[in-house]
């Protein structure tokens, strides 16, 4: 089996030029890059990674365990994660539970169904020496799960973990819904209607904290029924449109763009102008929000923001022996988008 020191004596290089080419490190010449990756090709050569941890104590692969992939906040926070792995020098590896494709939301309070697949994935981590474990959740939660002696460093994101030794990174839900608030009172709406999301959910609770807030800072007194509570969803949109126009609100704030979407379609069909009429505003900001007319104002989940924090953390605690985060749970701002659905009434 051909070596690095092979490669090397044939290019006329040391194995350390070899090797820097090969993590793809900027110190060499083109030149010795190209003959050096003409050997490589030639010669067949593959690295052998696990010996190389082995001798090192150190393999430069950081685990990424995600709950489900198909999560449409999963895959942005995913590639943060490998796009700063990648810059920083360290390979990443996908391992997907799959646990909304295997039971929906079935699973989201039973530890047990989530432990069957999750120690599998943990203990694979271990077993290919990876350096650390990012844990990409599929919604804002406290888990409770991971097991107590867990050796790997382990970050969370987009999650909390009960167990402050793995440290969390987090949509700073509260503040987004502050934003809002605040945002719909600066445009002169008082009378707010809202369409939350799941009732007992950590981003729904959190969101809606933080519009009371903000109606609390201005003296506007909140009524707690004109809140009602869906799905997240579009239908569940479209079957509570009506009755939250039947609080006569100015405006409607829907908890996510998909419920959002859903008061659009009854407004269209009742003949309301979005806008004008009534006013709707949203949040996360997907894709599929900018099809939205009028364009929907929303605010925007930092989910890649998330995922580099989450890779940056997680590298940090690799390579600095000594280093503790001074925060366990780092909340990330969401980011008002303005469009032309808020009436601005004074």
């Amino acid at each position: 089996m051909i070596t690095v020191k092979d490669i090397a004596k044939i290019c006329g290089v040391s194995p350390s030029t070899v090797s820097n080419i090969l993590n793809g490190k900027n110190k060499v010449s083109d030149e010795t890059r190209k003959r050096v990756l003409a050997v490589v090709e030639e010669t067949g050569y593959t690295p052998n990674y696990f010996a190389s941890s082995m001798r090192k104590q150190k393999s430069n692969v950081i685990s990424i365990i995600v709950e489900d992939l198909n999560q449409f906040t999963t895959p942005p926070i995913v590639v943060a994660i490998m796009a700063y792995c990648e810059a920083m020098g360290y390979r990443a590896i996908l391992i997907n539970l799959r646990m909304y494709d295997r039971w929906r939301d079935t699973w989201f309070d039973n530890e047990e169904m989530l432990k069957s697949f999750l120690y599998p994935a943990l203990y694979e981590s271990e077993s290919i020496k990876a350096d650390g474990i990012i844990y990409v959740a599929g919604h804002g939660r406290i888990i409770r799960c991971f097991p107590e002696d867990m050796k790997v460093p382990t970050v969370v994101a987009y999650a909390a973990n009960e167990n402050d030794r793995f440290p969390s990174i987090l949509i700073d839900d509260e503040k987004g819904g502050y934003d809002i608030g605040k945002y719909l009172l600066e445009q002169g709406h008082k009378e707010i209607a809202v369409l939350a999301g799941v009732e007992n959910n950590m981003h729904t609770g959190k969101r809606l904290a933080g519009f009371q807030k903000a109606l609390f800072e201005a003296g506007v007194p909140y009524n707690p029924k004109n809140t009602l509570f869906g799905t997240w969803q579009r239908d569940s949109g479209y079957k509570n449109a009506s009755c939250l126009l039947e609080k006569n609100p100015t405006a409607i704030w829907c908890m996510n763009d998909q419920m959002a979407a859903g008061v659009y379609d009854y407004l269209y069909e009742n003949n309301y102008k979005i806008g004008e009429d009534v006013s709707v505003i949203g949040f996360d900001n997907m894709d599929y929000s900018s099809y939205l007319y009028p364009r929907i104002t929303t605010n925007e989940l930092p989910l890649a923001e998330i995922g580099r924090r989450s890779a940056e953390m997680m590298i940090r605690i690799i390579e600095d022996a000594g280093y503790e985060p001074e925060a366990k749970r780092i909340w990330v701002p969401c980011k008002m988008v303005i469009g032309n659905s808020v009436k601005k009434l004074n």
